[in-house]
């Protein structure tokens, strides 16, 4: 089917910490390239990005950091969008899911399925805390993994064996908010019972849709031969959009529902703002005419390939996605990406360390292409691939054609003259590179695509070195003429072929060669430059990486490694002097509830416990307000107390005591509680 136009979505990055190289190379180099392909061939395309701020991760990270949610999907948000920006990643809207516009259109897309019976509801037991008075999500539970007896592993991974859990898989839960015991409860939820979509689905992608890339496809018929399980569409949290329906209260959309729904909303939000240059949303949306394309990484394979377009088929007026063009995941220097252990090169990062060397980047990225495997970046290969490709190759070649033409016709493009078998075979070789790039452009294999681009280059820069115009120069001016003429028609040709994939170097090239307009349809031409034509004074397209750069980040990686080595390994203090036996019996510890605990005003360091002691309650003020910024949630935890401490008055307030934290290595303190619950006023002993 020929289509009018295309909407391109690209995974929105998940606002709890900045994009590094894993995210650009799965998803949004080659999405920028498949766009600025499209807009070189003048056709109708719009491309939408935006943050995922909604989930538990973010409110784990806000509750760490002791901010609000929003606090922290702010500072990303802003972040990740000049990131993008300053890379040449080009959007058309970069909003987020924390917009009134996504709020909107979310809540009525869930309501309208409900209304119409697209949903199963189901009342299931789930953990709960009873001292933080909520339900737990996966990760606000831990305990030991009954695979590798990680005594931390979480509700839903064990990140030390890699293992999926549930939380009920797990020995001794505890509730990470508050340390204690949850409970199972009972809770209702609203569920897309997607084994009722599996016909269709089967029909669609695996009839339908064989030209998808073999890792999507295969990862699509695994689910479907599994059997599909209804999924919820809710939870329990108070962070996210609340579920629009009476009776709800207490529960927010699921983060997996809301969030590709954010294609949907910012590219409303950016059609209401511009209606004359974008139209109407719906367009975009609805109208059959148009293509979806969603560009995401192999982790998002089943969220774009069998829930959201489930999602879409059940409400019933939205177009579903023609392609995924999924890739898969990209290691640095043989180790997996990892946020938390910071083995990453962050976007951010990068553009301060190497300013103007964007388009390196994303020549790197897209020559190692996890397009259908894992693959791997290393420092070395960034240099090498820099310094003997697009400096020795492409950069050469330019700098060469324009110096000539500079140095013997003064910057003005030459006639072009007889031409002999040499000049006829570099331009027949030339020929069909349009046909080449664009066959793989629109099947979506990017990697070939560039290195077709790059041939070009080598084919320019292989005709200057054998016809060697410098030497000519001193005897056959009307040959040296015909031989820069040709190659300047190269350069003009590289400008456009490279601009999806090195638009900033591109841009440079046209304007030393004062190249205006330029588009698609002109490349494989060979009169881009009329003869005469002024071009501008030469520069190096490429600099040289020398080695100092490459091992400066070598060794920032590895110092990060020796740093999460020393963390996983720390210093234990050494054992201060013995004591008597007796010494230590003089204190009276004892297990206390707390039952209120707040901030001291004008303390940052103090929280007031107000403890039920068993005998009577006392009040305890102590020096951890940092590490606990929502003291609140403390309450209905116990602690352990010194109870024959002399009270002291601290910030006018009577300090009846001492309660018991422990010092990690990191310096951050940890209340020391019972495991199990214990009568107050319980001894230590």
């Amino acid at each position: 089917m020929k289509f009018k136009r295309t909407t391109v979505t690209s995974a929105l990055p998940y606002a709890n910490g900045p994009v590094h190289i894993g995210h650009l190379a799965g998803v949004y180099v080659p999405a920028d390239i498949y766009v600025r392909y499209l807009r070189l061939k003048g056709e109708e395309v719009l491309f939408v990005g935006g943050s995922d701020e909604h989930g538990v991760p973010i409110t784990i990270k806000a509750r760490n950091e002791g901010v609000s949610p929003q606090d922290i999907v702010d500072k990303f948000h802003k972040l990740i969008k000049n990131a993008f920006e300053d890379f040449g990643i080009k959007f058309d809207v970069y909003s987020r899911t924390t917009s009134k516009t996504h709020y909107e259109v979310a809540s009525d897309i869930f309501k309208k399925l409900y209304d119409n019976g697209k949903f199963i509801e189901q009342t299931s037991e789930q953990y709960y805390d009873t001292g933080a008075k909520q339900f737990l999500a996966d990760r606000y539970i831990s305990g030991k993994c009954p695979h590798c007896d990680n005594e931390n592993a979480y509700g839903d991974q064990c990140e030390k064996c890699g293992t999926s859990l549930n939380p009920t898989d797990l020995i001794e839960p505890k509730s990470t908010i508050s340390g204690s015991v949850p409970v199972m409860r009972e809770t209702k939820h609203w569920y897309l019972p997607l084994d009722q979509h599996e016909a269709w689905l089967r029909e669609w992608i695996l009839k339908d849709h064989k030209e998808w890339k073999s890792n999507v496809y295969g990862q699509c018929k695994s689910w479907l031969d599994m059997g599909l399980q209804p999924r919820a569409v809710s939870r329990d949290l108070d962070w996210g959009i609340p579920v629009p329906v009476e009776g709800a209260e207490g529960k927010v959309l699921y983060v997996w529902f809301d969030a590709p729904i954010g294609y949907i909303s910012n590219t409303k939000e950016l059609c209401e703002a511009e209606p004359e240059k974008y139209g109407n949303w719906e367009t975009w949306w609805k109208d059959p005419e148009t293509r979806l394309i969603h560009f995401i990484g192999k982790d998002n394979i089943v969220f774009h390939c069998i829930v959201f377009p489930s999602v879409l088929k059940a409400e019933g007026s939205y177009i579903l996605p023609d392609n995924v063009p999924a890739n898969e995941f990209l290691n640095l220097e043989g180790d997996k990406i990892s946020t938390s252990r910071n083995w990453a090169v962050w976007l951010h990062e990068y553009l301060g360390d190497f300013p103007g060397k964007q388009d390196v980047l994303r020549y790197v990225l897209t020559a190692n292409a996890p397009e259908t495997k894992d693959n791997d970046f290393t420092w070395k290969d960034f240099q090498a691939r820099n310094n003997n490709e697009l400096v020795a190759v492409y950069g050469n070649f330019i700098n060469r054609a324009l110096v000539l033409t500079q140095k013997y016709f003064g910057g003005k493009v030459p006639a072009l003259g007889e031409l002999n078998d040499y000049d006829k075979q570099t331009l027949a070789d030339f020929a069909d590179v349009k046909t080449q790039v664009e066959a793989l452009l629109d099947t979506f294999h990017f990697r070939d695509a560039q290195k077709e681009a790059m041939n070009l280059a080598r084919i320019g820069n292989k005709y200057l070195a054998e016809t060697e115009p410098w030497k000519l120069a001193k005897t056959d001016m009307t040959r040296v003429a015909t031989i820069l003429n040709i190659s300047l028609q190269l350069a003009a040709n590289l400008s456009i072929a490279f601009e999806p994939f090195l638009p900033f170097s591109s841009d440079k090239l046209r304007k030393m060669l004062n190249l205006n307009s330029f588009e698609w349809a002109q490349l494989g031409r060979m009169d881009l430059l009329a003869e005469g034509h002024q071009l501008n004074t030469p520069e190096l397209l490429f600099e040289k990486i020398e080695d100092e750069q490459v091992e400066a980040q070598i060794q920032k990686l590895h110092s990060t490694k020796t740093a999460n080595e020393s963390a996983a390994t720390p210093k234990v203090p050494e054992v201060k002097e013995n004591i008597a036996f007796e010494e230590f019996g003089k204190l009276d510890i004892r297990v206390a509830t707390v039952i209120e605990c707040t901030k001291v005003p004008k303390a940052d360091k103090l929280l007031n416990f107000r403890l039920d002691d068993g005998m009577g309650g006392r009040t305890i003020l102590s020096g951890i307000a940092q590490f606990y910024p929502n003291p609140e949630e403390l309450v209905g935890s116990q602690v352990l107390f010194i109870a024959n401490f002399a009270p002291r008055k601290l910030c006018g307030i009577d300090s009846e005591g001492m309660i018991l934290s422990a010092e990690n290595p990191d310096g951050t303190l940890t209340l020391i509680r019972p495991t199990e619950k214990l009568a107050n006023g319980s001894i230590v002993v």
